[in-house]
Parts: structure tokens; sequence; C-alpha cells
């Protein structure tokens, strides 16, 4: 199988995280901070050394800043619901994935206003828009770092400076697409708060994510949407106060975890700007090949350092989905068609109501299997053109 669909899920993991998961589950698989005995602690040690981990890949200061979550979702609906109240404003973008749009649809039946930012024709926002969209009761920003449909990367620097500019708002990142794949830190985004996946850039296993929390959020800025035990102050019918306990309420996914900080040594020692400067070859080379296919229509941003490793196109003459279908059956190539959970994206960039194909490499694809899947891609074009 030539694997194309990393933005929904990296494979293959490497080594080192299949074989934490085993060697976990056999010497500490036991519930951390909730015994005295040698695995329990054993489980809490692993979870605190991922803690440092990401911490370091996230640019984090102090560790216990990073929420464990079960993906980006969870991690996106901690921050939107637990900041949001009756009577404020959010702004987001048409870009954003359901991740995103759901949560502040619920929310506006509980009487929180929300506008949203256009894009432009390659799915880029300006950060003008945003200073135009702020109002006094603005109380949060949420955007996409880049998008998940044809890799257009934001420019929330630049954005956070214009809301700083105007706004008390605490600005939210969905780093879904750019975490362990993008080079960069909390700080240079100047984001409030970060969601990430464990299983894409990362290249953990799914069922792992979080939520990195920066120093102007306050406990009070964010409840809790989940309370239970943590562990520790069990006398108390409250949730604590302190970072992480407070919202990592129940047990927690260690074994997947366990495996997260396997694979967020290796995402280190590799180096983040490594795994870009690969994954960006790839991408220019799957965009410049797609570009000379008579028919195809190529959704991504002109700028190289515009897009992440997401490519979407198009193919006259036939819907997306029968193209995944006859890349899969006929070509062995697996990848991903449709909306993407982000339909308003779609619209954005003229790909409705069918939506796109998306190929997204990853680390471990090779130049080979892009140009594999070109010629593939030509073969079908050819059918429709000549």
């Amino acid at each position: 199988v030539i694997y194309l669909d990393n933005a929904a899920t990296s494979w293959p993991k490497p080594e080192p995280v299949y074989a934490a998961l085993e060697s976990f589950l056999r010497t500490a698989g036991a519930n951390p901070g909730r015994g005295s005995h040698v695995m329990a602690a054993r489980a809490a040690a692993t979870l605190d050394e991922t803690r440092r981990k990401l911490a370091r890949i996230i640019g984090v200061a102090d560790p216990r800043r990073i929420v464990f979550a079960s993906n980006t979702t969870d991690a996106l609906n901690l921050a939107i619901k637990g900041l949001l109240r009756p009577g404020d404003h959010a702004v987001t973008t048409v870009m954003e994935h359901n991740s995103v749009r759901r949560p502040l649809r619920a929310l506006r039946d509980q009487g929180v206003d929300v506008s949203t930012v256009a894009a432009d024709a390659e799915g880029i926002t300006s950060p003008e828009d945003f200073t135009a969209a702020l109002r006094p009761e603005t109380r949060l920003v949420v955007l996409t770092h880049a998008s998940n449909v044809n890799g257009a990367v934001q420019p929330v620097a630049e954005i956070a400076a214009a809301v700083r500019a105007h706004s008390d708002a605490f600005l939210l990142v969905d780093a879904a697409q750019t975490l362990g794949a993008l080079p960069f830190t909390m700080d240079e985004l100047d984001a409030d708060l970060l969601a990430f996946p464990g299983h894409k850039g990362l290249m953990g296993p799914p069922g792992t994510g979080g939520l990195a929390i920066g120093p102007r959020v306050r406990p009070d800025d964010l409840r809790t949407v989940r309370e239970g035990g943590t562990g520790g102050n069990s006398e108390e019918d409250v949730q604590p106060a302190e970072l992480p306990n407070r919202y990592e309420a129940g047990t927690l996914n260690t074994v997947g975890i366990a495996a997260l900080g396997a694979a967020a040594e290796v995402v280190l020692e590799l180096g983040v700007p490594a795994i870009r400067a690969h994954e960006a070859a790839l991408v220019n080379r799957l965009v410049d090949g797609l570009e000379e296919i008579p028919g195809v229509r190529v959704l991504a941003p002109r700028d190289p350092e515009r897009r992440a490793a997401v490519v979407s196109f198009l193919i006259e003459g036939w819907e997306p989905v029968d193209i995944g279908a006859a890349l899969d059956s006929s070509f062995g190539i697996a990848c991903r068609t449709g909306l993407h959970c982000a339909p308003d994206a779609c619209k954005a960039l003229g790909a409705s109501p069918g939506g796109t194909v998306r190929f997204s490499p990853g680390y471990f694809t090779t130049e080979a299997e892009i140009d594999q899947a070109l010629e593939a891609v030509e073969q079908l074009a050819r059918a429709t053109w000549g």
C-alpha cells in the first residue's frame, strides 16, 4: 500500500512506538498516582517523562501546563467550552475543522456569538480581517495553524499581533496538522492555548493528544468540562486547581501516552526541521507533478512556505469519491476524499459540495511513492482527457 493519509493518522509508526505499547502494558500498566506500589510509580514517571518531551517540542517551560487529552477534538472542546460563557464573542475562520465549528455552534445556543473570518482563494486568512471582527466582548480567537483540506499555513503570529493590539482575547491554535511537522513554539505563535494530536505529526498512537496552556490562562479562566478522580485531594468534592490534575479527571490512556513518549523521543532525535524538510520536498514534488497533468486542478497555496504536508486536488469529469475508490482498488493508494470534516473550507476553495481528493505524505513516505501516485492520477485523468 502507498499510504497518503497521514493528515488523518500517521502510518507507519516508528518502531519504538510499537515496542513501548507492549513493554508498558507488561511492566507498568497500573494507574498512575493511584497507589504507592512500584507499578503505579512507574506509570506516573512515564506520564511525567512524556509531558516533559512534549513541553520541549512545543516550547513550554512548565511541563505541568501540558494537559493530556484523547485527541485534538477533546482538547479543543476543553478550551472552547471551558473559556466561553453566555454573552461572550468568539472569532474563527471558514477554514476550520468540525472540531472547532461544532463546539462553537453548540455554544451559539447558549448565548455565545461567533464571527467567522473569510479566506482567500488559497485558503489563507488576513490579520486585518481578524482586527475588523474583534469586539469589546471578544473572549476567544480560535483558528487552525494549517488547513486539513489543502495545507494552507495561516499567519498565526501576525494574527496574534493584530489581536493583541486591539483585544485581551485568548488565542487558541488548532495544531492538528503542524505539531511535529512544522518547527515552531507557542511563544513564536504567541498562542495562549494549543490543541494537538499525538497520532499525526508526532507519530504516536491514536487516542492521544493534549492541550498546552500558556501562562495568561488561569484556572478561573478555563473551567473544567469533566470532573472526577485525580489520585489526590480525594477528601474534597471539587476539582483541584493545580495543573495538570485540574483537567485530567479519571484514568488516562496511559499505554497510549507511554507510546506517545517514545514517538516524541523520535521526533526530538530527528529534529522537527529535518522532518519538515523531508515532507516539504515531497509536497513540492507532488504539487509540481499534479500541476503538469491535464485536467487536474491543484488546491494548494503557491508559496511553498505556506504549505503543510496536505495537498488537495480535483480531476475534471471525476467525483472525488470515485477517484479515491479507483486509486485504492487499482493502484493500492490510500488517501482521503470528500469534505474532510471542513465543509466551509471546501466551499472557500471552490470544492463544494463534493469536496476534494487529499494526498498527505508523511515522514516515512518516499519520492518513489509520490511518483507512483502521480502516475496513477495521470492515468485516471487520461481516461477523461485522453
